[in-house]
């Protein structure tokens, strides 16, 4: 099975959605599967995972609907408050719902100490008993939090969104590059390879402004933690699906079967527990 890991969808809300400014008219639409299916068709990618892009129960719910509704949707990353003193409750409600896998905060928002609070850590601290997955969306300034995040629960499955967003545009690397790899050493992690045209110069990036950032992961993570997303439809501010898609499979194309099977479906499905699903 293809899977993409990461994509969006959403019934645009100007003022909920205040994150998407003018220069980012593309997409200022509501964006739903019908538009997504066909392109992932077209692409080859047979399923893929809906991340949360509001942080509201609402929006998992959204969600979890959209996917009863359409068996291309394999899995769903929501939200939940993790701080809330009464997750466990929330998160044992949420278990009956098989499609959702995992949830995500935005803390590329937040303060770089938020990842580390005791009350989101203790949400964090609940996760892996009802076997979800935690999305790490951070900037790579926040890198440092998050390997102390990940060092205190080596049994939480976690997975780092969009390479932890380097600095592609301005070539930035080195710190960046240090911290992405002291994250990889820890097997419980894995990486979306994901969000980077976004990083880069929207209007005028070309694949070799990828490889550097590319080669580190491919490098720290390997094939096996490794997961192709397309990032739709935010993507569309530098790049159609198929050119992402095509990014990645002309990175990988000297890679074998075996491991080209894992970065585009494999690990997402392993990691997201789809084949539990049945």
């Amino acid at each position: 099975m293809r899977i993409d890991a990461h994509q969006h969808f959403w019934h645009y809300d100007p003022v909920r959605d205040g994150w998407i400014t003018d220069e980012m008219a593309v997409l200022k639409r509501d964006f739903l599967p019908g538009d997504l299916i066909q392109r992932m068709h077209e692409a080859g990618i047979e399923r893929s995972i809906a991340v949360q892009a509001d942080q509201s129960e609402k929006e998992t719910k959204f969600l979890l609907n959209l996917a009863a509704a359409n068996d291309e949707i394999a899995g769903v990353v929501g939200w939940v408050d993790l701080a809330d003193p009464n997750i466990e409750p929330r998160l044992q409600q949420f278990s009956k719902y098989p499609k959702l896998r995992g949830f995500r905060h935005i803390l590329q928002a937040e303060p770089d100490d938020r990842l580390l609070r005791e009350d989101f850590l203790r949400g964090i601290s609940c996760l892996a008993r009802h076997d979800f997955t935690y999305d790490i969306l951070i900037y790579a300034r926040q890198l440092p939090a998050a390997n102390e995040l990940v060092r205190r629960f080596p049994l939480q499955k976690f997975v780092v969104d969009h390479l932890a967003k380097p600095s592609i545009k301005s070539g930035d690397i080195e710190q960046w590059s240090r911290e992405i790899r002291r994250l990889a050493k820890h097997q419980n992690v894995y990486c979306k390879v994901s969000g980077m045209v976004t990083e880069a110069e929207w209007k005028g990036w070309s694949e070799d402004d990828f490889k550097p950032y590319l080669d580190v992961i491919f490098e720290a993570f390997g094939s096996e933690r490794l997961m192709f997303g397309s990032d739709w439809p935010v993507c569309l501010l530098a790049a159609s699906y198929a050119q992402v898609k095509e990014l990645v499979e002309n990175y990988t194309r000297d890679l074998s079967a075996g491991e080209k099977a894992n970065i585009f479906g494999l690990n997402a499905a392993r990691f997201y527990g789809l084949a539990a699903q049945g």
